[in-house]
């Protein structure tokens, strides 16, 4: 199938709105799911705390589980349909959500959309199948602008319309995500030729075999734990920041607000504008080296950082930390034929969910909370930012072994 430069085109505009739905819909419900919850369980905060983070460990659970599922679905049967059911169940889920009248339809309701969720995995592969060597990279920026506006309009477009009415965003979540699915519908091409499918999917369907098998690439695999660290390091930041602004500068909500806001402004600019540049003139592998070590300065610094003000300086320094997924991305998709780009695609989402199911407990409630309990021997509420800084110093330790083995195995290979 020859997919030409208006096929990717259209295929991108397509993604990248599809990515910014999806991250907006996250974005718009975070303000109103907690009190909305409280409102389920008479106002009790206590009992509204223990289910907000089941409800929140339940969603990425399943995108741990069903990423794989979607991804391998995608390499076999097409990448079209896997993402406009996805984006169809989406819509469906948010008006279940909009409409549970307990919070078990609620929690079933979060269930469901990790599972349509998830659709995130075909989307790289998506980029993967329309992209050249010399646009992969940037495209897969495109995922972090898609995020960065996300980030930016999701939580004040949430918060705004559920001082409304609590319900209001999840019908809103809903509208867009079942505009999106018709405007694809009737645009969007498939991007996977039927010669590059894969016509065995059982074993994949197994999200731990995805995982194991990524040993097949050791390029990939070496990635993937490398990816590991890394992420597991931002999920912690992204759970533990508001309760660490709030305990150690006072900040309060429209502060908080005002300044994810920044860190969404400065995801867009890294991610849109200077990816490819630096792609370009360093090379992928040079570029997530680059990321890594600004990754690990910054969060040592929002450990150890005495001011408010200080935060907002790492923040936009620190944003260069952002080369690190689409370099990481780019190189993963030039490593894996057509016909697997669904299957690695979906175990690197669900290395994502792993740590999302992780980062709470260890960022959150162990090292955070015990640094600023009674029974600390110093108070630290910094903590999970240096662990932050010390997961990231691995990842850089383990991306130079794993460059170097590589570098050893090709110039074996050259001699042979």
């Amino acid at each position: 199938m020859a997919f030409g430069q208006r096929e990717r085109q259209a295929g991108m505009v397509f993604i990248f709105v599809t990515l910014f739905i999806d991250i907006l819909g996250i974005g718009i419900i975070i303000p109103i799911l907690p009190e909305l919850i409280k409102e389920f369980v008479g106002g009790n905060i206590t009992r509204a705390g223990r289910y907000y983070g089941v409800i929140i460990a339940s969603y990425a659970c399943m995108q741990f589980l069903c990423a794989p599922i979607l991804g391998a679905l995608s390499d076999r049967f097409g990448r079209r349909p896997v993402i406009l059911v996805s984006l169809f169940g989406l819509g469906t889920d948010y008006l279940i959500q909009a409409w549970a009248p307990t919070i078990g339809w609620l929690f079933a309701g979060r269930l469901f959309a990790g599972i349509t969720g998830a659709s995130i995995t075909t989307a790289n592969a998506y980029i993967a199948d329309v992209s050249t060597p010399e646009t992969r990279a940037r495209n897969y920026g495109f995922v972090g602008v898609a995020f960065g506006l996300g980030f930016i309009f999701g939580p004040a477009l949430g918060g705004l319309l559920g001082g409304i009415n609590l319900r209001l965003p999840f019908y809103v979540a809903a509208a867009l995500a079942l505009i999106n699915w018709l405007y694809g519908f009737f645009v969007l091409p498939e991007s996977l030729a039927p010669e590059h499918r894969n016509k065995t999917i059982a074993w994949k369907l197994n999200p731990l075999t995805n995982l194991l098998r990524l040993q097949n690439y050791p390029l990939v695999g070496g990635l993937a734990v490398v990816y590991l660290f890394a992420a597991l390091a931002q999920r912690g930041l992204e759970n533990v920041w508001v309760l660490y602004t709030g305990y150690r500068y006072g900040w309060d909500e429209q502060t908080n607000g005002l300044t994810l806001a920044l860190v969404g402004v400065m995801a867009v600019v890294v991610q849109g504008r200077l990816v490819r540049p630096v792609v370009a003139r360093f090379g992928e592998r040079r570029t997530i080296t680059i990321g890594l070590v600004v990754a690990i300065i910054a969060f040592f610094g929002y450990g150890a950082a005495s001011e408010g003000w200080m935060v907002l300086v790492i923040i936009v320094i620190g944003s260069l930390s952002g080369l690190t997924q689409p370099a990481i991305q780019s190189l993963v998709a030039g490593s894996v034929g057509p016909s697997d780009q669904g299957k690695v695609q979906g175990a690197l989402t669900s290395v994502t969910s792993l740590t999302s199911i992780l980062s709470p407990l260890i960022f959150t409630s162990v090292l955070f909370g015990f640094f600023t309990s009674e029974l600390a021997p110093f108070e630290l509420p910094g903590a999970p930012f240096f662990l932050g800084s010390v997961l990231f110093a691995v990842s850089l330790a383990l991306l130079g072994r794993l460059f170097r083995r590589e570098s050893t195995a090709t110039t074996t290979e050259r001699h042979n």
